[in-house]
């Protein structure tokens, strides 16, 4: 009978570790519905079901699921409850706002090791901003797996009525001021101006492509007084004073009264091609060009990228890195990025391609202001956003201020200095 028994023990731990093995290992990926964008978008899973298709056809026994419907403004909530209850994804997309925190906490797997042992991967496909927005303390938690990054549109409809060329990609804030103070005027004569050279141009904009970095890099201290942000300042009130204390709004824009709006090339690539160019845009003519440098920077403007992370709690280190790769640095995911989405992929390679060209001539290639070439570029020079803890308070505090300066409310004497001690001791808390 013992004989028997173990025979029964024996066989039952086969059939046991056999139906163990041969079960299917299922890896979880957190995302939210729609784009990180705030734009249209038409299929909001298309790319990620491609995206896990492939993965599994790759690797036979493997299989991905995700909680579909999760909308992006209730992302952050589920997925900390995720967390919480100890059932987060193994990777899942990770929010500007949220990156520092996840990563403090060590909820985010160090991929230093990845990274270093893995030669199939390199960091040199991707932009430098792109990379290192995934970095916490100069260590990788997360790659990025798309961008955007803000260009400046262009009303060629009205350019050309007014004679005006369109600036090229290395235009300056002399420029700039210039085409604003020929464009801008009363062309119905009640005395008030109806036509203006920019809507929405801010002095972050502004001091960004003058070269100002607004703080340490470990958030403790700000640069509001260097002599780089009280030029972007004075230029700032010269750009708003050619309106005659006359406000801007959303509508002038919208009918074609405006000449220039910075604009991010993830709604460039909503609202260029059709049908939505259509419903939005399509009373005039335009296009975009880089922003305007200023005398001490560059056509530079910040680059927002969404990163992916993986659970430092995840039992499958080794595939849950090979799944983050295929959505943050396989060529093909990247190609699908760049054909379906509104974004731009993180891949120097993929942007310069071929197929990159094809899409964005959206017209001929002699008349279009921004190339695949552009774009690289631009890309190139982009600095990523700040993200430690109290950024959002300073920059709300900053804004605040600020706009009181160029409204004139406050002196600009010295006030450049006070801000600057203002926020300094806002950081310390």
């Amino acid at each position: 009978m013992l004989k028997k028994f173990l025979i029964a023990v024996v066989v039952i731990a086969i059939i046991f570790l056999y139906y163990m093995a041969s079960r299917p290992t299922t890896l979880t990926v957190g995302i939210f519905a729609g784009n990180n964008w705030d734009v249209p978008q038409g299929e909001t899973y298309a790319i990620i079901d491609e995206v896990i298709e492939n993965f599994e056809a790759e690797n036979p026994g493997v299989k991905v699921k995700y909680v579909s419907g999760i909308k992006k403004e209730d992302y952050s909530e589920w997925l900390a409850e995720q967390f919480i209850s100890g059932s987060e994804p193994d990777i899942f997309f990770v929010l500007a706002d949220d990156f520092n925190l996840y990563a403090s906490i060590g909820a985010l797997m160090n991929l230093e090791d990845f990274i270093a042992g893995d030669k199939n991967f390199s960091v040199d496909v991707y932009y430098p901003a792109a990379f290192k927005f995934g970095q916490y303390e100069n260590i990788s938690y997360a790659l990025p797996c798309e961008s955007t990054l803000t260009f400046m549109f262009v009303n060629k409809t009205l350019l050309a009525k007014e004679g005006v060329a369109i600036p090229k990609n290395d235009w300056t804030w002399e420029d700039f001021l210039k085409i604003c103070r020929k464009v801008t005027r009363d062309i119905d004569g009640d005395g008030v101006p109806d036509q203006f050279g920019c809507y929405d141009y801010s002095w972050q904009q502004a001091a960004i492509s003058n070269g100002v970095k607004f703080f340490r890099d470990d958030g403790k201290t700000s640069y509001f007084a260097d002599s780089r942000m009280e030029e972007a300042v004075k230029f700032i009130m010269e750009l708003r004073g050619l309106n005659g204390g006359f406000e801007v709004s959303p509508k002038d824009f919208d009918v074609g009264r405006v000449a220039f709006r910075p604009f991010t090339f993830a709604e460039y690539r909503t609202y260029k091609p059709y049908p939505w160019r259509i419903k939005k845009y399509s009373s005039f003519e335009w296009d975009c060009i880089k922003m305007p440098a200023g005398s001490s920077g560059g056509n530079i403007s910040v680059m927002e990228t969404l990163l992916v992370g993986m659970s430092s709690r995840t039992h499958n280190k080794n595939l849950a890195w090979a799944l983050l790769k295929k959505f943050c640095y396989d060529e093909k995911t990247q190609q699908l990025i760049l054909k379906k989405s509104q974004a731009l992929p993180v891949r120097r390679d993929v942007i310069i391609s071929a197929e990159a060209q094809e899409i964005f001539s959206w017209e001929t290639r002699d008349t279009a202001a921004i190339t695949p070439a552009d774009i690289s570029v631009a890309m190139d020079e982009a600095i990523m956003p700040f993200k430690f803890k109290n950024y959002n308070a300073a920059m709300l505090y900053a804004d605040t201020e600020l706009t009181k300066i160029i409204a004139g409310i406050v002196p600009f004497n010295n006030a450049l200095n006070k801000l600057q001690k203002e926020i300094n001791a806002l950081l310390q808390y």
